[in-house]
């Protein structure tokens, strides 16, 4: 068996060195590294509050068997992700569905974005406001097809009437 140098085992061990020096001195080593973190800290590039969104949250709807149904997920190209879900290639629950996008949030770090997720996927009071929208969305476009249909009927029983 081979032991393992304090340094490797542990950066806070203590050293036999250090065992055999005073409490003072022993601060004094442990402050010696602490001004490499601080200069790290200090060279590193602070954040904008400008700065590009890198992910985003998404929550998609969709009418499937009489019921309608909503996803919640995280990607960094919303477009390209609904092209995913749509074409059946997207999370196994997405499949075998046409699915709409209803909402959006841009988060700058992917861990900001995980975390709305996680959080949406819990607010089920959001997303059946989500689906409500749609459902009347829906509605409306039923009620102007079915009155497109009725009056192009009417037309058309008009004109055979008429040769």
């Amino acid at each position: 068996m081979t032991a393992l140098s304090p340094s490797t085992a542990n950066p806070r061990a203590v050293t036999p060195k250090q065992r055999k020096a005073s409490p003072k001195s022993r601060a004094a080593a442990q402050a010696k590294s602490k001004p490499r973190a601080a200069k790290a800290a200090a060279t590193s590039k602070p954040r904008t509050a400008k700065s590009k969104p890198v992910a985003f949250v998404y929550v998609l709807g969709s009418f499937h068997k009489g019921r309608y149904i909503s996803y919640v997920g995280w990607t960094n190209d919303v477009t390209q992700r609904l092209e995913k879900h749509n074409a059946g290639t997207g999370a196994r629950s997405t499949r075998g569905r046409a699915w709409t996008l209803l909402h959006t949030e841009p988060f700058t770090t992917r861990n900001e974005a995980m975390s709305r997720e996680w959080h949406l996927k819990r607010d089920r009071a959001f997303r059946k406001k989500l689906m409500d929208g749609v459902r009347t969305q829906a509605a409306v476009i039923a009620s102007e097809a079915k009155q497109s249909r009725t009056s192009t009927a009417g037309l058309l029983r008009r004109k055979g009437s008429s040769q």
